[in-house]
């Protein structure tokens, strides 16, 4: 079984929506079943329990201040000591650079992280999603790979992933390898030096002809957890 943290603030949703749609499409990859936890329930007991050979944690287009700190101390705490084989995407990898970078227990909110302000002439792009004046990535982007990982086997060293942002992190976490970089976000890609806990700021659920090296990265990645069925 794998497990998919959903970043969402929203507990509940239906067989149309996003988490559901994700799910049915990490099982279909796999071969495997997929079981969704909230990111509020999510803590080393309940993990535990679930038994889980892989975890995904997901994005959010919800805002960090509106994320109730309390609510992600289990899943910190998760972070901070699983073995278990865990990508974390888009805002789920901001979230590995809040938990190592600061301590969430001394955090009354935490702050969204903007890549950049937008250069004269751009277009805002972001303005329809609430971040006007910003550079929002939607598009295919290229990202050059810094160092040879076994997630990332069977990619060249620049590679065509797929955005959807506006924030990433800043810097590099203590204890973290950088792993991969594009022109406009430096931490694409991490991953912890000792234990298969990976984040990726791009979108590797989301892949289309001719640019499927998101779908590259998820089977390399549920190879590596031993969560791919044969």
């Amino acid at each position: 079984m794998i497990l998919m943290i959903s970043m969402l603030n929203r507990k509940s949703y239906d067989q149309r929506d996003g988490p559901a749609k994700l799910k049915c499409r990490l099982e279909r990859l796999s071969g495997r079943p997929v079981r969704i936890m909230h990111y509020a329930a999510a803590n080393p007991a309940s993990v535990k329990a679930a038994e889980p050979k892989a975890i995904f944690i997901t994005g959010s287009p919800d805002p960090w201040p509106s994320v109730r700190v309390k609510d992600l101390y289990g899943l910190d705490d998760l972070l901070h000591s699983t073995t278990i084989p865990v990508l974390a995407v888009c805002q789920g990898h901001q979230l590995i650079g809040h938990c190592f970078n600061r301590d969430l227990r001394k955090a009354r909110l935490l702050p969204d992280e903007p890549m950049r302000r937008l250069r004269p002439g751009e277009p805002d792009t972001g303005a329809v999603y609430g971040h006007q004046g910003y550079y929002y990535a939607e598009t295919f982007v290229e990202v050059k790979i810094l160092r040879r990982d076994p997630i990332l086997a069977g990619l060249p060293r620049r590679t065509v992933v797929r955005a959807d942002h506006w924030c990433e992190i800043k810097k590099l976490p203590p204890g973290f390898i950088h792993l991969a970089r594009s022109a406009e976000c430096k931490c694409e890609m991490i991953r912890h030096e000792t234990r298969p806990l990976y984040g990726v700021q791009f979108h590797a659920e989301e892949w289309q002809a001719p640019y499927l090296a998101g779908r590259r990265i998820l089977l390399n990645f549920f190879r590596l957890a031993g969560a791919l069925k044969s």
